[in-house]
Formats: structure tokens, C-alpha cells, sequence
């Protein structure tokens, strides 16, 4: 289930991410391999996504609002997303996925099974952000 737009930016808002424009999101969010969505009753609490070509993924846009963080929806929710990748995969595949912690929540991620870059097989990552005017 994709969510409307504007449950995607109530979400980064809650925990201080930027907002981008309303049309590349709802692009970002379409073109989603799988999304998932908490919710308590009506209210959206949480939310993760993965974008990916079936043999290599990236996680991004894992928010708990802060007031439901320490509950383990976080780990619910990478740990869905996860099982919905390997779901995808054909007998004898493999897949890689990758992430970017936001600062200070790499220990969360360690404890879902992701390791930190550099590491035995990996040199770091990287990344460049590009903006319009």
C-alpha cells in the first residue's frame, strides 16, 4: 500500500527531515518496490520503503514518530520490508541492500543484521545530492 503524499510528509516531519516537492515525492513513492505503513487506529506512526531492481535494494525513508520510537516498530518495519524483498527472489538468487543511517541510529541498524561500511567486502559509501532552483 502506498500512502497518500501527505501522510509521507506528516511522517518526515515529525522526526525534522526536509520536504521535497510534492511531485517528486509522489513519484519517489510509486516508484517504491515495497512500502510499509504503522499506524495506530487512523494516526500513521511509522513508515519504511525500498526501492530496488530485484537483485540490488536501498531502504530508505525509515521514520517512527518520536513518541512511538523504542517500541520496536522500527525493527517491525525493516524486518517486514526484508522479508517482502526476499519474497521477490527466484531459487538461487541473491540480493544485497543497502541503507543510510540517520546520525546516532547506526546501532539500530546493527541490530537488524546490517553491518557498518567499511567492512571485509565493502569499502565505504558514498553519496552526492543534487538541487534545482
Amino acid at each position: 500500500m502506498i500512502p497518500d503524499v501527505t501522510i509521507y510528509f506528516e511522517l518526515r516531519k515529525s522526526v525534522g527531515w526536509e520536504i521535497f516537492c510534492k511531485e517528486q515525492a509522489q513519484q519517489a513513492l510509486r516508484n517504491s518496490c515495497h512500502f510499509v505503513l504503522a499506524k495506530d487506529g487512523e494516526k500513521s506512526v511509522a513508515m519504511g520503503r525500498c526501492v530496488g531492481d530485484g537483485m540490488y535494494y536501498v531502504i530508505v525513508d525509515v521514520v517512527v514518530r518520536p513518541e512511538y520510537q523504542g517500541k520496536q516498530i522500527g525493527a517491525t518495519i525493516i524486518n517486514r520490508l526484508v522479508e517482502l524483498m526476499k519474497k521477490d527472489m527466484p531459487l538461487g538468487a541473491r540480493i544485497s541492500i543497502q541503507l543510510i543511517s540517520a546520525q546516532g541510529k547506526e546501532t539500530f541498524y546493527e541490530k537488524q543484521g546490517f553491518e557498518r561500511l567499511p567492512h571485509d567486502h565493502c569499502g565505504p559509501g558514498f553519496n552526492r545530492v543534487f538541487y534545482t532552483t
